[in-house]
């Protein structure tokens, strides 16, 4: 238990700090989006993220997860309060889809866009910052707080560099890591609008790829060969089979081809397709079944069709399990700071990825959604689209959150 700064911050003061940052924030917000970068290579948003910390007399620790991932430290001089810090986390990278926003600060690098919101997690985290970084100033922040600024969350699991550098151990920079917040924009939510859970908050995601390899003909003498293209649309069609005949209709599982290449033209046969996609689950027990599975369906169908399959089933990123401490923690600051109508509660778990999951398996972590649609809308583009754009109006609340996860006294 740790006692609160000498003199506690109102809920005035927080947001009359975070309304002061809040036009620079919106310009920092729009820079990153008109340079987006890939995972691994997000060198000039390492540098914007390096310039803000220095700039508000923040310690930190570059070069990190391979070059780009930053850990930023502020103390906190409360008694007690140097055994464990608070960790929040942003992630930094965008995605190869070409901008159609058609905004004046669309993206400048042809097929890369922030279609994802990073570039708003990235800002709303160097707004939180800024804010206690001058709340420290002034009298020592109740415990200390680790800012991980990470690369590569789009399929790099950058996150799990990150820990695998120690950004959690306290081997970098500040004291270990006791607990870890992390948020990301839902464009399901409306604007302003917090939600969790406990437990599963997303899923296991996975990637394969498959490999069918026949005897290619001519198009006309299909008897001469082994048709790969025949098995493989077969096989996209058995492999749904899993979770309407393998799975508990209570369970749940994704599996989605996403990408079938094969043949040169019209009149030819080929020799081999390759297959790819991914697989969703929530339950280890589920994960193994779909990896045996996806091998017996690939096999078998292959063998009926005259071919051969390969299968390259990659694990990726683990489930986003919600500790209970953390989620109580949040959900009772995102009620005394928001009030009760802004905090919702997400009754199911969502069957996307996320590598936040790797600091969750670490520390107790609570990982949330921040909501996007505008005010008098009922919708608005989803993520991963070439149209969506981050909502600056919920920058404000975003900064909060973190300013308050940071700041709580027990």
């Amino acid at each position: 238990m740790t006692t609160a700064p000498t003199s506690p911050v109102t809920t005035d003061s927080l947001t009359d700090l975070i309304a002061a940052e809040l036009d620079d924030l919106i310009a920092i917000r729009h820079d990153l989006h008109a340079h987006p970068e890939m995972g691994y290579n997000e060198h000039r948003t390492c540098g914007v993220v390096t310039r803000e910390l220095k700039n508000a007399g923040i310690d930190f620790k570059d070069g990190l997860a391979g070059g780009t991932g930053v850990l930023g430290h502020l103390p906190g001089g409360a008694p007690g309060s140097g055994d464990k810090a608070i960790g929040l986390r942003a992630d930094m990278d965008a995605l190869p889809i070409t901008e159609e926003t058609g905004l004046p600060y669309a993206s400048t690098n042809p097929g890369v866009m922030h279609a994802c919101g990073h570039d708003g997690h990235t800002t709303m985290l160097i707004g939180a910052a800024r804010v206690l970084a001058k709340l420290a100033k002034d009298n020592p922040l109740p415990r200390p707080v680790t800012f991980c600024f990470q690369p590569a969350e789009e399929g790099g699991a950058g996150g799990k560099r990150m820990v695998e550098d120690g950004c959690l151990t306290g081997s970098i920079i500040g004291p270990p890591v006791e607990m870890m917040f992390g948020l990301h924009c839902w464009p399901l939510l409306r604007l302003n609008a917090v939600m969790t859970r406990t437990g599963p908050m997303l899923a296991a995601a996975d990637m394969i790829e498959i490999t069918l390899r026949g005897k290619g003909s001519h198009a006309a003498m299909p008897q001469h060969g082994h048709d790969p293209i025949l098995a493989g649309s077969n096989l996209v069609s058995a492999l749904q089979q899993i979770a309407s005949r393998n799975i508990d209709p209570l369970d749940s599982i994704v599996v989605s081809i996403t990408q079938f290449h094969g043949g040169t033209t019209h009149n030819i046969i080929p020799e081999t397709v390759e297959l790819m996609g991914t697989v969703r689950t929530l339950l280890p027990e589920t994960q193994e079944l779909a990896i045996r599975r996806i091998n017996e369906i690939a096999t078998h169908i292959a063998a009926a069709h005259g071919c051969e399959a390969e299968v390259d089933y990659q694990v990726g990123y683990p489930v986003t399990r919600n500790h209970a401490d953390a989620v109580k923690i949040f959900n009772d600051t995102a009620r005394d700071a928001l009030g009760e109508s802004r905090v919702d509660h997400m009754d199911l778990p969502v069957m996307g990825g996320e590598d936040f999951s790797f600091y969750c398996n670490e520390v107790p972590s609570c990982f949330f959604a921040l909501g996007m649609i505008p005010e008098g809308e009922d919708s608005m583009v989803q993520v991963h689209h070439p149209k969506f754009n981050f909502n600056d109006d919920a920058i404000a609340t975003g900064v909060e959150m973190f300013c308050r996860l940071a700041l709580r006294t027990s």
